[in-house]
């Protein structure tokens, strides 16, 4: 590979030992408790900080928060005051104990869910579910970027050697930004979130963390607080990461979040009946499953899942065993073993975790009492 100039931001720059003598100074038994929430975008995170008075030991310690919905997409300046609500607490990797990162519900000034919300329908829909103990896995793929939007560590003209080395690989020439995904997997597991392993991908720059087993609401929560770690530490170091799909045109790999589903029957001895029976109800909802696949009804998605570079084809659904190919995948030793879980391969890397796990949780488990569009439920945030 030719040499590269990487552009990081002039943040990166600033003197990180300095900065860490204010962060170690005595806080007198006073707590930060940051709060976060998903903005007007369906993609992008905020977040903003207050001072309480002790230690908040559950969630029901935080109190709701007003913000500026008209700030975030989320609201017009004449009714922008928009509301915080506390749905999960984590230790923070940043500040230090004894200070907490909030995940928050957005509602808007009467209190409905905000446009962007939907994991006040996802948390009907999965408590409906719970008697069948879903569990969730999602394979958070993601590039890193330079501020100038170019893939990090590639050449500033040109492109780097085709893809093959890259996947899992190791060593200057081949692993790039390795030191973030380090960082960024010691702060989840510091924070609490659920992470349970990481590689580097297929294309160069390109990076994946898996979060889970979760079950139920608790999944998408960890994804989305695992997504604001991962910018965050990214800040820090200067670059970016991108949930884009297909960050490059060409021949390289776009960016999935592959989510693996499970319940307790399929879990047991033959669950593999049980989940062909799902994949079957997956086939007749395909569709529906690609709206959801990426916050803008499954216009990003397109232009990954092109059959090519271990996707499959945007307009057909497929399944098979070991097949990387196909919208569900059976793995190899689920096969043998005739229980486990199934792998939806369609989600796009910038999806909305509670708009992927509700679809899939109320095709497989609801759909025959429920015959509703998926998608209007979700949008409208109305499921009874």
């Amino acid at each position: 590979m030719s040499s590269s100039m990487s552009s990081t931001s002039a943040t990166s720059q600033l003197n990180k030992t300095l900065r860490s003598h204010y962060l170690s100074l005595p806080q007198g038994g006073l707590c930060q408790v940051t709060y976060v929430w998903i903005d007007g975008s369906g993609e992008g995170l905020r977040s903003k900080t207050r001072t309480m008075e002790s230690e908040p030991s559950d969630i029901e310690d935080i109190p709701e928060w007003i913000f500026d919905g008209s700030s975030t997409g989320q609201a017009e300046s004449t009714k922008s005051d928009m509301l915080l609500v506390p749905v999960r607490m984590f230790r923070d990797p940043f500040a230090l104990d004894n200070n907490k990162l909030v995940l928050c519900e957005v509602l808007k000034y009467d209190r409905k869910p905000a446009d962007t919300n939907l994991r006040h329908a996802c948390n009907k829909i999965m408590e409906k579910v719970k008697e069948f103990h879903p569990w969730f896995g999602m394979e958070q793929e993601y590039t890193l970027l330079g501020v100038d939007g170019h893939p990090y560590a590639w050449p500033t003209k040109g492109y780097p050697k085709p893809q093959g080395p890259y996947y899992c690989g190791v060593g200057a020439d081949r692993a790039f930004g390795r030191d973030i995904v380090d960082c960024h997997y010691k702060a989840c597991l510091y924070a609490g979130i659920k992470i349970s392993g990481s590689n580097a991908e297929v294309m160069p720059s390109q990076w994946e963390f898996q979060v889970g087993p979760c079950e139920g609401i608790e999944i998408a929560d960890h994804l989305w607080m695992a997504r604001f770690l991962l910018h965050r530490v990214c800040e820090d170091f200067g670059v970016i990461a991108t949930l884009n799909p297909k960050p490059m045109v060409g021949d390289w790999n776009g960016a999935g979040c592959h989510t693996n589903f499970s319940t307790e029957t399929t879990r047991a001895e033959g669950g593999l009946e049980h989940i062909e029976t799902a994949i079957e109800k997956l086939r007749l909802h395909h569709a529906e499953h690609i709206r959801v696949s990426d916050p803008h009804g499954g216009q990003d998605n397109q232009r990954r899942l092109t059959g090519l570079h271990e996707t499959s084809n945007f307009h057909e659904f497929s399944a098979g065993v070991a097949n990387r190919m196909a919208s569900i995948r059976i793995p190899l030793q689920v096969d043998l073993d005739k229980h486990g879980y199934l792998e939806d391969r369609r989600p796009a890397a910038n999806c909305d975790p509670y708009a992927v796990t509700a679809a899939i949780a109320r095709t497989c488990l609801l759909v025959e009492e429920e015959e509703a569009d998926i998608l209007t439920d979700l949008e409208i945030n109305e499921l009874e």
